[in-house]
């Protein structure tokens, strides 16, 4: 089969070299001269012999649209476009209606595995037609991970990456999670060593997965994370997760804390933290912390210092504690 792809960075590369591997011959254009095959999108679609398969690999949004209009003008009856990035379902709907005005096939296709997928492996969801499928067959089996699972046709065109949208919501949940586990564990001074544990649940634990096992390869590389910034991006598949589930009124609570406190990671110091801590101490005279004055230390309050008068005050009654509403 020959395939052509475009867009060859870190995964756009490695998924040309391992079709190459497979025996697949792959004509790569990047705008980068060092990377690509071919010198334009016009050679790239000039060398496949028909019929012809243009695949994408490049940042969702215009840039993805806008290949997709002008390679409806180069290609013709019978070819197809697949776009292997992160667009959003609806856009793949719009592509796949431009080019079939010109009765060319169109596939999404969501792709994961990152990095290690040149060795082990992507895992593929696509969406669109059984025949365009049909012609796109052997670079997903080339691309696709040994094994009976890895690879499925999850419907018509926007099925693949609804699916990959789906995984990567529930990718922002499971990360959260070991995340959290992890301050906790290094909070209570009680556990000796905190990645020995995360290691020790990488075999027989019902929590065991790849990315428990790349939580403690990071572990290894900076124990504590000290050289690491808590500050964390999404890719927009997280936030499409849960805008999906509020037009379908599905309840997603893990995913969209997760992508919540995403955002919280971005934030110095949380006005809205600040606003909870200041409600706190008006309803219950919780202490709340102020900046420290020069010299010395931060302190608690007025509001604190009265809520521990009220407590001496009322010692042995319930109502004098303060409490959480």
């Amino acid at each position: 089969m020959d395939i052509g792809i475009v867009g060859l960075g870190k995964m756009g590369g490695n998924m040309r070299e391992r079709m190459r591997r497979a025996g697949l011959t792959v004509h790569g254009f990047d705008r980068d001269p060092e990377l690509r095959d071919v010198d334009s999108l016009e050679a790239l679609v000039e060398v496949l012999p028909s019929p012809k398969v243009v695949w994408l690999m490049v940042p969702a949004g215009e840039i993805t649209r806008s290949l997709v209009r002008d390679l409806s003008e180069l290609l013709t009856e019978g070819d197809v476009v697949v776009d292997g990035g992160n667009s959003r379902w609806t856009d793949d709907q719009a592509n796949a209606a431009l080019l079939a005005e010109k009765r060319i096939g169109y596939v999404d296709c969501g792709v994961s595995g990152g990095v290690w997928g040149l060795e082990n492996g992507y895992a593929l969801m696509y969406g669109g037609a059984a025949e365009d499928i049909a012609k796109v067959q052997p670079a997903f089996d080339a691309l696709r991970p040994e094994g009976e699972f890895g690879a499925v046709h999850a419907g018509k065109v926007g099925a693949g990456h609804f699916s990959k949208m789906v995984h990567n919501g529930i990718e922002y949940a499971i990360m959260q999670s070991y995340a959290e586990g992890w301050e906790l564990l290094e909070k209570v001074d009680l556990v000796d060593n905190v990645t020995e544990v995360f290691r020790s649940w990488r075999e027989g634990t019902v929590i065991r997965s790849w990315l428990l096992d790349l939580m403690v390869n990071a572990l290894d590389d900076d124990p504590g994370l000290s050289q690491i910034r808590g500050y964390a991006e999404d890719s927009g598949e997280g936030r499409w997760t849960v805008e999906a589930a509020i037009d379908n009124a599905v309840p997603v609570p893990a995913i969209t804390a997760a992508l919540f406190a995403r955002f919280v990671s971005r934030q110095d110091d949380s006005p809205a933290m600040k606003a909870i801590a200041a409600m706190r101490n008006q309803f219950g005279g919780h202490a709340v912390q102020t900046s420290p004055p020069a010299g010395g230390d931060a302190e608690a309050s007025n509001g604190a210092e009265q809520s521990v008068a009220a407590r001496e005050a009322g010692a042995g009654t319930a109502e004098a504690e303060p409490q959480e509403s």
